[in-house]
């Protein structure tokens, strides 16, 4: 999942640029969005009442594919609601991202905070090897990202900091992604990688000597390092003035202890989310 919202990240701040690019007096998103963004900074120059709002809202149904347990070989397929809402590029709820501040802001660049909900968990009835390893719930995590765009480009980095006790520590994600219009489409593609700290991976990735004796696993110790390099691609289609479709994937290379761990079957993993907007 992590992996999945920087990708949000930096594609869609790169979807904001062409957004410019297309329309003078569109408005700017957030770079958090995980559909169309427009540029504030023309809303007062629009004759058109739709573009005179500050609020930019777009809701719909979507759906998330994400791996059962970081370094599981089987998929979990669950609804996920499309929020797009948005206040003056300032605050927003959008996505993962349950509420969020651009701290600054620019044509070009945002810097914030977010408080986000990340799925990833982890539970003992999810295979027969997990057994005896305990539970990893998922939970609201703080936020922090940075985003800059020049022409087609976008590079972009994010934070994430377990908040709720969970033992799922930090992690930070940085991607680098390049977007281009084909009449109604818009394709962006880019790397990037996944660093994370000791006790996210111990949490994931480790065994302790009490939970091999409980699993039949071999004690496994891990420590802080880059835990994947990945590739994020996202496609989107306008099909109408109000109403977008996209898909968003990243296909991430689990590496290090990650890789070496004896809880990872599958070193490759996919998280994609598809959804529809319906923008007000």
């Amino acid at each position: 999942m992590s992996l999945l919202v920087a990708a949000a990240l930096g594609l869609c701040t790169a979807r904001a640029a062409y957004a410019d690019d297309a329309s003078p007096d569109a408005t700017t998103d957030t770079s958090t969005s995980t559909s169309a963004s427009t540029n504030p900074s023309d809303a007062g120059t629009s004759t058109g009442a739709a573009t005179d709002s500050k609020w930019k809202i777009g809701v719909g149904p979507g759906v998330m594919i994400t791996p059962k347990y970081p370094g599981s070989r089987q998929l979990k397929v669950f609804p996920f609601p499309a929020l797009d809402i948005s206040y003056d590029d300032r605050i927003f709820s959008q996505g993962p991202d349950v509420l969020g501040i651009n701290v600054l802001r620019g044509p070009a660049y945002h810097v914030g905070a977010a408080f986000s909900f990340d799925f990833q968990t982890r539970k003992d009835n999810d295979d027969p090897r997990l057994h005896g390893l305990g539970n990893v719930y998922g939970g609201p995590k703080l936020k922090l990202f940075a985003d800059y765009t020049w022409w087609a480009f976008t590079g972009s980095i994010a934070a994430y900091q377990d908040i709720d006790g969970h033992h799922q520590g930090t992690t930070v994600s940085t991607d680098f992604v390049a977007s281009a219009p084909v009449g109604g489409w818009l394709f962006s593609v880019g790397p990037g990688f996944t660093w994370a700290n000791g006790t996210y991976t111990q949490t994931f990735f480790g065994v302790t000597g009490q939970q091999s004796a409980a699993s039949g696993l071999p004690a496994y110790s891990t420590s802080a390092g880059v835990r994947d390099i990945h590739m994020n691609a996202m496609v989107t289609y306008d099909f109408s003035k109000h109403w977008d479709g996209s898909v968003a994937a990243t296909f991430g290379r689990l590496e290090h202890n990650a890789a070496s761990s004896p809880i990872t079957e599958k070193r490759f993993e996919l998280d994609t989310i598809a959804s529809v907007n319906y923008k007000f």
